[in-house]
């Protein structure tokens, strides 16, 4: 089974969100999703200060088996990239929570409140 942090919020498209004191919001893949890559060996980021609608592409993580592209799970800013995960992607592989990939200012922080929390995502990652 997957390792879903009930602190984070989750797309259905396998994002994970976490809500920053500052406003911001960090994003990147879930356990579920790296496990169902296999080993990650490239991650292309967004551009910082690209703006994206939610649930359009923003990113492609690719493993030894196939790419699989990153979705925007709310729509926002990218203020930040995360270039160790560039630099070394199979440590999205080793801890998919702490490997981040890019940090954004959301358009309206009440988005993040509307994805799913930890036992939803749950069920969507079971069901996958």
């Amino acid at each position: 089974m997957s390792n879903v942090p009930s602190n984070l919020k989750y797309a259905a498209s396998h994002e994970w969100v976490l809500k920053n004191a500052d406003g911001t919001v960090t994003v990147g893949v879930s356990d579920h999703a790296q496990e169902a890559l296999g080993d990650l060996v490239f991650v292309e980021l967004p551009e910082v200060g690209a703006h994206y609608d939610a649930e359009k592409e923003i990113a492609v993580v690719e493993s030894v088996k196939a790419a699989a592209d990153v979705y925007a799970p709310i729509a926002g800013t990218v203020t930040e990239v995360n270039q160790a995960a560039v630099d070394a992607p199979e440590s999205v592989n080793a801890d998919a929570y702490a490997a981040w990939l890019f940090k954004m200012t959301p358009d309206n922080i009440a988005d993040v409140d509307a994805l799913l929390d930890a036992a939803a995502y749950q069920a969507v990652a079971d069901a996958a």
